[in-house]
């Protein structure tokens, strides 16, 4: 992991020498193969990346836009993570209005 990922995840550790300096991920490719994605994030500090993955741009500098690509993806996410969100009006008018048969 690069330096300032190991920074980022350090908050997750007892010290910052226990954070991994190497993992094992999953590539977009793999991930775009799922039957069905599930994207849960809750908390303001998710909210620029929700935003840049339902809204932004596909692009490799977010691996999380490919979700943009795939045909079943659900999205759990809070009011703060949703915050971003330029067309949160419309999405939550679309998930108050789907058919009944969409409810199971």
């Amino acid at each position: 992991m690069t330096p300032q990922t190991r920074h980022d995840n350090a908050r997750f550790f007892d010290r910052a020498d226990e954070v991994p300096r190497h993992v094992v991920t999953q590539g977009i490719g793999t991930i775009l193969e799922a039957r069905h994605l599930l994207l849960i994030a809750v908390g303001e500090s998710k909210a620029d990346a929700i935003a840049k993955a339902v809204e932004g741009p596909v692009t490799s500098m977010c691996p999380a836009s490919a979700i943009q690509l795939h045909p079943h993806v659900t999205v759990v996410i809070d009011e703060a993570a949703a915050a971003q969100l330029t067309l949160a009006d419309y999405y939550r008018d679309t998930f108050a209005g789907k058919p009944p048969w969409q409810s199971s």
